[in-house]
C-alpha cells in the first residue's frame, strides 16, 4: 500500500473524529474559535476566555506553553493536529481543569513530560514520533478516558500496565517504522478495550508476530496489511489471524489498506470463515498473481455479514467463474461487494440464506441472476452503479424473488420498452429506487403492483400517463429532476403521503392538488419555473390553507420565474386581485354598469327630453358664469323692462289687442321678442338678455304655448332667473284652459308649476276685464331707473 493512500486514510480519520465531535458540541452555549488552516506559528493571543472549543489544526505551531492557554479556563476541546510540536510539557494544561478532548495528532511529537493531568474523555498521541508507547503513570488516574489513540515504533508489555485498569472504549495504535526489530508479541494483553485499531508501517511486509487478540475486544480493525512477497503464503498474517480464536467475544473484523494474492485472500477468507466472527470487512484491497482452483469450505461459521469494498486487481484474465462460485454460495444472511469491476455473480447452487445482497457500484448487466429461483429468501437486493440496460430484463429477474422488498437500481442506463411484452414484477416488492436512469414515461406502466415507496429522480418523463395501474399501496413518490409539467393528481396514488417533485419544468401547477390528494403530509415541489400569471393564483391560496410543514422548503423555493418582472420573487409575495384573474367577472363589472348607464340615458333622453335640457343647461351655465363677473348693482341697474311677454305666434292677435294696449298705456315698459331681440345674436342669448332685464316674466298659456318649444326655453330660463333668485319672477296667465293630458311629458316643468302656483285665469266676461288688468299691472309695478315718477 502507498503512502499516499495511508495518509488519506489516517486523515480521514482525524477528520471524521472531528467532525462527530462537532456535531455533538453544537450546543448553543459552546463558545467555538476556528483558526485552523490559518498559518499561525504560534498559539493566537486574541482568543476570547469565553472559548470552549479551539481549532488551531493544520499550522506550523512548534509549542505550546502554559502561557498560551493559561486565560482560557472554559476550554473543554482543544484540536491542535497537523502541526509541528516536538516536545509537549501535560503541565501546560493545568490551568484548564474543563479540558475533556485533546487531538495532538500528526506532529512530530517524540517526547512528553508526565505531570497530574485533567481527567480528560479523549486524548489523541497518534501518528507522531514516539520511540515507545507514550503512557504515563499518570493516565492511569483518567477515569472518564473514552478514547485514545497512540504511536510508537516499538512495543513492551509494561508500557500499557499503567492503564491496564482502565476502561477504553476505543484504541488507536499507530506502529510507526521500524517497528517490529524487537517485537514483543504479547505487549497488547494488559490492554483493556472494546476496539481496537491498529495501523501497521506503510508499504512494510507483513512479517509481525504482533498478538492482537486483546481478551476484552469485540471490534478490531487493521490496516496497511502488505504480504504478497511471503513464499509461506502470508503465513505470517494468517498467524496473527488465527490468534484470534482466543478471544471468543470479538464479533467484528476490518481489514483495510490491504495487498495480497488471491490466494491468500481466499485464505484469509477461509480463516476467518471458521473463527467466531460475526461482521467481516475488507476495504481498500490490491490483488495480485492467479487464482488456483480451490475448494471453499462453508461449514461452521459464525458470520454473518460479509463486506469486500474497492478492490483493485492487476490480473485482467483470470478464471473469475472460480472466485464467482465461492461468492454465490457462502451461506450466510449480508454480502456486500462493491467497487471491485465484477462483472457477473452466479447463482446460488441451491436455496440461499442470502437476506441482503449489495452489488453496487461495479460492472454488472441485464445477465445477473437470469432465470435463478434460489434467492427467494432474498429481502434487499442493491444494483446501483452497474451496467444495467433493459428494465424488462429486471423485472424477469425479480419474478423469482419471493421475498424481495427493496431493490435499488439506481444510476445505471434502464429504459422500458412497453412493447417488450408481459411486465411481472414480483409481489413483495415494496421499494424501488430506480432514480438516475434514462426512463421515460412508459416506466409507469411497469411498476411493482403494491411498491410503496418508488424513487424516479433524474431521469426523462415529462408525464404521467393517465391509463395506467392504480398503485393503491404507494405512499412515497420522488420525481425530482424529471420534465413535469404539473403536479400529479392522487387518482392513481390513493395512499400518497410524500411527493418529491422539485427541479422539474412545472410553471403552472393545478389548484386542485390538495384536494385530490387527501393523505399527502409532506410535499417538496420548490425550484421549478413558477409563471407568477392568474393561474397561480389559486394554487398560492391552496398552499396557504395547509400547514406550513407540509410544503417542505416554502417559502424559499418557490419563486416566480416568469414575467420577468416577477423574477425571483417568492410566491408567497405574488399577489394579483381576484378581478383581473376572472374574465368572466371582469366583463360583468365593465359591461353591466355601461349597460345600466346607456338604458338610464335612453329612459331620459325618450321621456324626459334630456337632450333639450342639455342644451338648456349649457346656455343657462355660460350666462351665469359671465353673469359672476358683474357686481350686483350693476346687474340691479339694467333692469330696463317691467315684463317680459312670452306667447305662443297663435296668441300673438290677444297680446298685441289686448295685453300691450292695457299695459302700455300706464307707462310700463314691456319686453317682446319680435321688436326687442337683438340681431346677430343667438335666440337662447335673446331670451335670457330679455329675461335678465326684465322685472317679471309673464307667460300667456294656452293650448298653444305647450306646443311652442320655444315658450318652453323661455319658461326654463324665467325660472332659473340669475338675477332673481329670491323673488317670485314669474306670472302665469292662463288664456285658453290646458287639459293636463295635452302637456308633453318631457314639460314635467310646465306641469309643476301650474299645480304649485297661482295663475291668473283670462276672463270671458268684459266686466272682469278690468279688475284682471288692475292685478296684472299691481303684479309688474316698479319703479325703473331713468324712469320718471
Amino acid at each position: 500500500m502507498t503512502k499516499t493512500n495511508s495518509s488519506i486514510f489516517c486523515f480521514a480519520i482525524i477528520f471524521m473524529l472531528i467532525l462527530q465531535i462537532r456535531i455533538q458540541l453544537s450546543d448553543e452555549s459552546e463558545f467555538f474559535v476556528d483558526r485552523s488552516k490559518a498559518g499561525l506559528t504560534h498559539v493566537p493571543k486574541d482568543v476570547s476566555p469565553k472559548t470552549t472549543i479551539l481549532d488551531i489544526s493544520q499550522n506550523y505551531i512548534s509549542e505550546l506553553r502554559t502561557s498560551d492557554i493559561l486565560s482560557l479556563s472554559k476550554l473543554r476541546i482543544l484540536i491542535i493536529s497537523h502541526n509541528r510540536i516536538q516536545y509537549l510539557d501535560i503541565s501546560v494544561f493545568k490551568f484548564n481543569p474543563e479540558l475533556e478532548y485533546l487531538d495532538l495528532s500528526h506532529n512530530k511529537l517524540g517526547k512528553i513530560s508526565c505531570h497530574p493531568t485533567v481527567n480528560l474523555k479523549h486524548l489523541d498521541l497518534s501518528f507522531n514520533a514516539f520511540d515507545a508507547l507514550p503512557i504515563c503513570e499518570e493516565f492511569g488516574n483518567m477515569s472518564q478516558l473514552e478514547f485514545l489513540g497512540l504511536s510508537a515504533t516499538q512495543l513492551q508489555k509494561s508500557s500499557v500496565l499503567p492503564i491496564a485498569h482502565l476502561h477504553i472504549s476505543k484504541v488507536l495504535l499507530v506502529l510507526g517504522d521500524p517497528y517490529g526489530e524487537k517485537e514483543d508479541s504479547e505487549s497488547l494483553q494488559d490492554l483493556n478495550t472494546e476496539s481496537l485499531h491498529i495501523v501497521f508501517p506503510t508499504g512494510k511486509e507483513f512479517h509481525f508476530i504482533l498478538d492482537v487478540s486483546i481478551s476484552t475486544a469485540v471490534n478490531l480493525e487493521l490496516s496497511n496489511i502488505k504480504c504478497v512477497l511471503d513464499d509461506n503464503g502470508c503465513s505470517y498474517f494468517l498467524n496473527v489471524l488465527s490468534k484470534l480464536q482466543k478471544n471468543p467475544r470479538l464479533s467484528s473484523l476490518t481489514l483495510n489498506n490491504i495487498e495480497t494474492a488471491w490466494d491468500s485472500f481466499i485464505m484469509i477468507l477461509q480463516l476467518v470463515w471458521h473463527a467466531s466472527i460475526e461482521y467481516f470487512s475488507i476495504k481498500n484491497v490490491k490483488l495480485q498473481g492467479y487464482l488456483g482452483v480451490r475448494d471453499f469450505d462453508y461449514s461452521n461459521t459464525s458470520l454473518k455479514a460479509l463486506s469486500i469494498q474497492q478492490v483493485v486487481s492487476d490480473v485482467f484474465s483470470f478464471p473469475q467463474s472460480s472466485i464467482y462460485k465461492i461468492f454465490s454460495n457462502m451461506n450466510i444472511q449480508n454480502f456486500t461487494v462493491s467497487g471491485t469491476h465484477m462483472v457477473h455473480m452466479l447463482c446460488p447452487s441451491q436455496t440461499s440464506p442470502f437476506l441482503y445482497l449489495d452489488f453496487s457500484n461495479n460492472l454488472l448487466t441485464d445477465t445477473l441472476f437470469r432465470d435463478c429461483g434460489k434467492l427467494t429468501q432474498l429481502e434487499t437486493l442493491n444494483l446501483k452503479m452497474n451496467q444495467l440496460k433493459e428494465l424488462a430484463n429486471i423485472v424477469h429477474m425479480t419474478k423469482e424473488m419471493k421475498s424481495l422488498q427493496q431493490l435499488d437500481i439506481s444510476q445505471n442506463f434502464l429504459r422500458y420498452d412497453e412493447n417488450e411484452g408481459n411486465c411481472s414484477w414480483t409481489r413483495s416488492l415494496l421499494s424501488l429506487n430506480m432514480s438516475s436512469n434514462i426512463l421515460t414515461d412508459s416506466v409507469f406502466r411497469c411498476l411493482p403492483p403494491r411498491v410503496k415507496v418508488l424513487d424516479l429522480h433524474n431521469n426523462r418523463i415529462r408525464s404521467i400517463p393517465k391509463q395506467i395501474m392504480k398503485l393503491e399501496s404507494l405512499q412515497e413518490l420522488n420525481l425530482a429532476f424529471n420534465s413535469l409539467t404539473d403536479l400529479p393528481g392522487c387518482g392513481t396514488f390513493s395512499s400518497l403521503s410524500i411527493l418529491i417533485i422539485d427541479y422539474n419544468s412545472i410553471s403552472k401547477p393545478s389548484a386542485d392538488f390538495f384536494q385530490s390528494c387527501q393523505n399527502i403530509r409532506s410535499i417538496k415541489a420548490g425550484n421549478n419555473p413558477f409563471q407568477c400569471t392568474c393561474e397561480l393564483r389559486e394554487f398560492i391560496q391552496s398552499i396557504g390553507q395547509v400547514s406550513s410543514d407540509m410544503v417542505e422548503g416554502w417559502p424559499d423555493s418557490y419563486k416566480c420565474d416568469y414575467p420577468e418582472s416577477y423574477k425571483g420573487t417568492q410566491l408567497k409575495d405574488f399577489h394579483v386581485s381576484q378581478l383581473s384573474c376572472n374574465t368572466a367577472l371582469l366583463i360583468v363589472t365593465i359591461v353591466v354598469p355601461v349597460l345600466v348607464l346607456a338604458v338610464t340615458v335612453t329612459i331620459l333622453c325618450i321621456y324626459l327630453d334630456l337632450p333639450w335640457y342639455l342644451r338648456m343647461v349649457c346656455q343657462w351655465t355660460q350666462t351665469r358664469r359671465r353673469a359672476r363677473n358683474v357686481p350686483l348693482e350693476e346687474l340691479q341697474r339694467t333692469l330696463q323692462f317691467h315684463a317680459f311677454i312670452s306667447y305662443s305666434g297663435h296668441d300673438s292677435t290677444w297680446v298685441k289687442n289686448e295685453l300691450l294696449p292695457n299695459l302700455e298705456k300706464e307707462d310700463i315698459r314691456i319686453c317682446l321678442h319680435e321688436r326687442n331681440f337683438v340681431a346677430g345674436k343667438s335666440i337662447v342669448e335673446n331670451i335670457i338678455n330679455c329675461i335678465e332685464k326684465s322685472y317679471k316674466s309673464i307667460f300667456v298659456l294656452s293650448p298653444n304655448f305647450v306646443q311652442s318649444e320655444w315658450c318652453h326655453y323661455e319658461l326654463y330660463f324665467a325660472h332659473h332667473n340669475l338675477f332673481h333668485e329670491t323673488c317670485d319672477n314669474l306670472i302665469l296667465i292662463l288664456l285658453e284652459p290646458i287639459p293636463r293630458y295635452s302637456i308633453p311629458s318631457s314639460y314635467h316643468k310646465l306641469r309643476t308649476l301650474m299645480a304649485l302656483r297661482t295663475y291668473l285665469e283670462w276672463p270671458k266676461e268684459k266686466s272682469k276685464h278690468g279688475l284682471f288688468w288692475a292685478n296684472l299691472r299691481a303684479a309688474i309695478n316698479i319703479k325703473l331707473m331713468g324712469q320718471s315718477k
